[in-house]
């Protein structure tokens, strides 16, 4: 399922954004979350926001905190959210740039603009599935979601972020999960531990920063490799 947001401090803006969307996606068949936000400040209040969505539209100009600000922070957790700035005015294009959007939009050409910018959004985010046999059932998972598994007491639990955060169980031995996401840009970290690398803020202190707000352990041993797999990835530290 995406999870989308709409930051707009126009209703109107909101409301239309949030059908086509609602129309796009069922043209497709593909399911979704679209959550609507009034403000900047609203969206940044609440801390999952910067990491939980897979797109979200930020109108320009709104009062207290714009868009472009909310760009800003939601890109300070490394964050790989599509942003896609909305606004009346063309001459603000560039600074679109400055926060990696995906797209720059121009409210008078929405009808037009959103299903091209969608598809370009959904190819680039591929939206590859993994399935595992769970305790819970036979599940697919989006592997952009998966935020990390941890191996405890002879089960693997991976740790989801869906419209909420949530943990399925798996009795399978965590090397066999790795072999499985080994194309999916999943780390090894620790022996207890294998993590989504996009979902890593930054490695220090041998400490995996995830932008959940958790911290994961590295061993001592384990540490520079885990550092130069994770830069190799992300470029950063």
């Amino acid at each position: 399922m995406l999870q989308i947001a709409i930051c707009d401090d126009e209703t109107f803006y909101r409301e239309k954004l949030k059908k086509l969307l609602e129309d796009y996606v069922a043209d497709r068949q593909l399911s979704c979350n679209i959550r609507l936000f009034p403000s900047g400040k609203a969206f940044l209040s609440e801390e999952e926001s910067r990491i939980k969505y897979d797109i979200v539209f930020l109108d320009i100009h709104m009062e207290e905190v714009d868009g472009l600000e909310t760009a800003q922070q939601i890109r300070a957790f490394h964050s790989d959210t599509n942003i896609v700035l909305v606004t009346a005015f063309i001459h603000y294009v560039l600074e679109g740039y400055k926060v990696n959007a995906v797209r720059y939009i121009l409210k008078d050409t929405l009808e037009a603009a959103l299903p091209e910018c969608m598809d370009a959004i959904l190819e680039k985010m591929s939206l590859a599935q993994v399935t595992f046999s769970f305790l819970e059932g036979e599940k697919s998972l989006y592997t952009d979601n998966l935020l990390y598994v941890e191996s405890r007491k002879h089960k693997s639990y991976f740790c989801y972020m869906d419209t909420e955060l949530m943990f399925y169980q798996l009795y399978d031995r965590l090397d066999v999960v790795e072999e499985k996401l080994a194309d999916y840009g999943f780390l090894r970290i620790h022996k207890s531990y294998l993590v989504n690398m996009k979902h890593i803020r930054k490695i220090s202190n041998y400490l995996a920063f995830l932008d959940t707000g958790e911290e994961l352990p590295i061993p001592r041993l384990k540490y520079p490799h885990v550092k130069e797999a994770f830069v190799a990835y992300k470029g950063i530290l």
